[in-house]
């Protein structure tokens, strides 16, 4: 008997259905056999599925059984086509009858019948809403994901023989329900870190204060041990909440790489992303054979920091300029080119030169002038034009960190604080750019700026004189007009004036 059950496939951020055959015949040599260009992990599911059949008290048949991935000249990638099969083995055996209503069925099987957390889960019900699907049966560890968008029936199916029972209306399983505005309101900010902690650095607090209001991208140099991490680290604490948009794009990443943790739904705070020096330039920019975000795409919508900035390999470094501009990163391969969102604001530290104390007033730099020129050339000019804010943070003196670690209380603006003047300024932002899908000054195109900012004469003088002197580029004397912009949003006012810029 042949039998018929929907499920999906996934293809950047989007969910494709893909159509799981099943044949069950009585007649031929036994076996089992998966076609429809499956992957390792799909041609491993007959022993999965077949052990999980069995302790949830199915006898397995020993007949031929066939299962086809339809259409079948797509590549087909995971485990999560465990429990479509064995439904559609149970449906050709008539042991359980499929709903009238069109339904995804979707998720990995343990070997004792269970359905394991299973990523891809927010991106499947977004498909099903597009399609008209009414019904998600998938691991209950991941029905939360689904249960955010209206519309849709979701299941949350906790082992193999529970669906059995539903699919016979002996045991129904409670479908789950949720709401995107009630759990963004819920929405509330960790701070590892508190600007107040931080002692002395007022420039460099001001700049981070600026950078998270307009989500500018922003470049540290300093000596080791002169703060940079830590305030790199308190930014993630003054960052406004996610709206429902933004939460909504950054769900989709976390959901197709499987880093919304089991139970959880909706992403509501904007990611914070760290990397290491030694991370590859896939693992940055995204790739692979079947292409996967990177870290770049992972903080959409939040921020992405990068210590040791220069002794990232060069040509990952070069491979940013692209994304920093366009806030995407297209990646293509001989089967197809994805694109993935990469909207970030990059938070990158860097020590002057190789031994880190070029500058210093109490520490001599080791370092000769060759050195510490090939040090500097790592980071080239078209990167650093596309990084807004440049800041220096110097080492603090031993005498204002035991008189700060004293009267440090009550004496700076805390992390909260801050917060709040950088939700007022996202605000006025929203208002601004409404329904053009840009959330930030930093996001601005040249058109952008000629429609919104309004420029003061005698600071379009200063800009003048700015870029004559400086010897600026286009993309700088842009680049100022949108952190005045900014600075102009954070204390309120309409226009742009010299003292912003």
């Amino acid at each position: 008997m042949l039998t018929k059950v929907l499920s999906a496939a996934h293809f950047g951020l989007e969910a494709t259905p893909i159509e799981v055959e099943v044949n069950v015949f009585k007649k031929g040599f036994p076996g089992f056999s998966i076609i429809g260009l499956p992957n390792k992990a799909i041609e491993e599911a007959k022993e999965r599925v077949k052990t999980a059949l069995i302790n949830s008290s199915v006898e397995f048949p020993n007949l031929k059984i066939i299962v086809n991935l339809a259409p079948a000249d797509i590549p087909k990638e995971g485990s999560l086509y465990d429990l479509p099969i064995a439904i559609g083995i149970l449906t050709s055996m008539e042991l359980v009858k499929l709903p009238e209503e069109k339904s995804f069925f979707y998720g990995e099987l343990s070997l004792d019948g269970g359905l394991r957390h299973t990523k891809g889960v927010f991106l499947l019900a977004l498909a099903a809403k597009s399609l008209g699907i009414k019904n998600l049966f998938v691991p209950k560890d991941s029905a939360n994901e689904a249960s955010v968008i209206a519309g849709i029936n979701v299941y949350p199916v906790s082992s193999l023989s529970e669906l059995i029972n539903h699919l016979n209306g002996i045991g129904l399983i409670e479908k789950i329900k949720g709401s995107i505005r009630y759990i963004l309101s819920a929405n509330t900010c960790p701070v590892e870190f508190d600007f107040s902690e931080i002692i002395g650095q007022e420039s460099a607090k001001r700049a981070m204060t600026i950078a998270a209001a307009g989500g500018h991208n922003i470049f540290m140099q300093g000596s080791p041990g002169a703060g940079k991490t830590m305030l790199a680290r308190a930014t993630a604490g003054i960052l406004p909440p996610l709206n429902e948009e933004e939460s909504l794009e950054v769900t989709k990443i976390y959901s197709l790489t499987g880093n919304i943790p089991p139970g959880e739904g909706l992403i509501t705070q904007r990611p914070f992303r760290t990397a290491h020096h030694t991370t590859s330039r896939i693992g940055l920019i995204g790739g692979g054979s079947d292409p996967h975000p990177g870290e770049i795409s992972l903080s959409h919508n939040g921020v992405l920091f990068l210590d040791e900035f220069p002794e990232f390999p060069r040509s990952t470094l070069e491979a940013l300029r692209q994304p920093l501009e366009d806030g995407k990163v297209s990646i293509t391969r001989i089967a197809r080119s994805v694109t993935f969102p990469a909207s970030f604001m990059l938070i990158a530290a860097s020590n002057p030169c190789p031994c880190g104390y070029l500058g210093d007033l109490k520490k001599e730099c080791k370092c000769t002038p060759r050195m510490v020129m090939k040090y500097q050339a790592k980071l080239s000019g078209p990167l650093m034009d596309r990084i807004d804010l440049h800041i220096n943070v110097p080492a603090v003196d031993i005498e204002k960190l035991i008189a700060g670690s004293e009267k440090r209380i009550g004496k700076t603006q805390n992390s909260k604080q801050i917060r709040e003047l950088v939700i007022k300024a996202r605000k006025i932002q929203n208002r601004r750019f409404k329904n053009l899908k840009i959330y930030t000054n930093a996001n601005m195109k040249n058109k952008h700026i000629a429609k919104f900012c309004d420029i003061d004469k005698g600071a379009l003088l200063l800009l003048k004189q700015a870029v004559n002197t400086y010897n600026l580029s286009a993309r700088t004397y842009f680049r100022l007009i949108k952190v005045s912009q900014t600075i102009c949003d954070l204390v309120g006012e309409k226009r742009i004036m010299p003292n912003h810029v």
